[in-house]
């Protein structure tokens, strides 16, 4: 049995609100910027880390570059954010209107994925 998909105004308004939020964010990067500002810590000024295939792998940025990707980071990070206050919506939802099966115990918050 196949459900239809939810139109934009049958959706509650917070999850309408995160929608638009993440819809607004602008280039996303991941892994951590560095500025290392101390003198005789050796090595570039500006550094970008991340994980490629299970390795970290370390660039030399531009002051430029550093700036970018600082917010590119940081855009990522709200995203994780937003999305995971949706998926914790879409699972209140799912447990509250559809119908589920019999059980003979009461499903823990954990389990529901709602702690």
């Amino acid at each position: 049995m196949r459900s239809k998909p939810a139109l934009p105004e049958d959706l509650p308004r917070e999850y309408q609100r995160l929608q638009a939020r993440l819809g607004a964010i602008g280039w996303m990067a991941l892994g951590s910027v560095v500025e290392r500002n101390q003198p005789g810590q050796g090595g570039p000024r500006y550094q970008w880390s991340r994980r490629v295939e299970g390795k970290t792998v370390t660039v030399a940025l531009s002051a430029e570059q550093f700036a970018w990707l600082s917010q590119a980071i940081a855009n990522q990070r709200e995203a994780w954010d937003i999305m995971e206050q949706m998926h914790r919506l879409s699972l209140d939802h799912l447990w509250k209107n559809l119908p589920s099966t019999t059980r003979r115990k009461r499903l823990t918050k954990r389990t529901l994925g709602l702690n």
